[in-house]
């Protein structure tokens, strides 16, 4: 509490004061150093997502072919991703293994992380699919042939790897890992093609292996972000209703975020509940990092958009304004964390 003087009141008393202290020598007290904390302002620009950049990274997983694990496409389309990884300075690691799919077909596993900065203790996740879907179990033409996985796989992973383009120059807070999950569309096929009814647990093989085994022992991170089907024309990412049943804080930072940077159009703050299983789930329940998914909700479908699973998931369905809304969003969030 700070009491104020009368200067009005009689200054005989304060006087003899002032002049012992003088002729005592007395220094002024001294003043207690001020630590500055850089305001949020003050942190290094964010960079700027290139939206043509990410739009030419799906091209390119697409022009493969279908990543179906076990494919060649599959395991020339892994090579360059990891390629691309290094080249933006991440530390690779690959992981290997074999999982069972719902019909106990044996399938390869590659799971890849690229690490930013992996000293750091205090990390950031981000995770997207990289393979495809080995049929059109939900179209009516060639049912039973693998898909482009333009937007379902392709665009996760080329936003990410745009992120990944700037992170090595991060050099305030967290690191960061970009895993690339392996094995996740692989699940129990329906409609026409539905065999005996099974678990959800047939889906997001990949992640349920890597949270069993995570590439460095006891991972943590502060959050992870899932992306998922985030680069169709004119989409729309309403909050999943798991990934807020897991991770609220951390929907409402993201959405917060892109609201800031004028992208509420695409961000809605409304709850869905759309999806049963994907990759953020396992991640959740194993290694309790609180994770969320931006994936898609299509208000005419009440679920993923019409192309989902069917061959027209193709370069057709992919545009460089929703890739640029998930990208801007997801790298300014990472970007100003401390």
């Amino acid at each position: 509490m700070v009491t104020q003087l009368n200067a009005r009141q009689p200054g005989s008393t304060i006087l003899p004061i002032i002049l012992l202290l003088t002729a005592c020598g007395s220094e002024p007290p001294e003043t207690t150093p001020v630590v500055h904390e850089p305001a949020l302002q003050e942190l290094p620009a964010t960079p700027v997502f290139n939206a043509d950049s990410a739009y030419a990274y799906v091209a390119e997983q697409v022009a493969f072919g279908p990543r179906v694990p076990g494919t060649r496409s599959h395991q020339a389309c892994g090579d360059r991703l990891v390629q691309r990884l290094k080249d933006s300075g991440a530390e690779v690691i690959e992981q290997t293994g074999t999982v069972i799919s719902y019909n106990n077909e044996r399938l390869p596993l590659r799971n890849i992380i690229g690490r930013f900065h992996p000293d750091r203790q205090d990390r950031i996740l981000l995770l997207a699919h990289w393979d495809t879907r080995p049929f059109a179990d939900k179209g009516d033409q060639r049912t039973n042939e693998p898909i482009d996985g333009a937007n379902d796989g392709g665009s996760g992973v080329a936003v990410l790897l745009e992120i990944a383009r700037h992170l090595a120059a991060k050099e305030h807070g967290p690191g960061v890992d970009i895993l690339l999950t392996d094995v996740e569309d692989h699940g129990q096929p329906s409609g026409a093609m539905t065999m005996d009814e099974r678990s959800i647990d047939t889906w997001c093989l990949g992640s349920q292996y890597w949270v069993k085994n995570p590439h460095v022992p006891g991972y943590k991170a502060r959050f992870g972000i899932l992306l998922d089907m985030v680069g169709a024309r004119d989409a729309l990412f309403y909050q999943e209703a798991l990934s807020m049943q897991y991770a609220p804080a951390i929907v409402r930072k993201v959405w917060k975020t892109a609201a800031a940077l004028g992208l509420g159009d695409r961000f809605v703050q409304e709850t869905k509940y759309f999806v049963g299983i994907d990759d953020h789930i396992p991640v959740n329940k194993v290694l309790r990092i609180p994770t969320i998914d931006i994936i898609e909700f299509d208000p005419a479908t009440q679920a993923f958009g019409p192309y989902w699973h069917t061959h027209d998931d193709s370069m057709d369905v992919i545009d460089r304004g929703s890739l640029d809304a998930v990208g801007r969003t997801v790298l300014e969030v990472v970007w100003k964390e401390r």
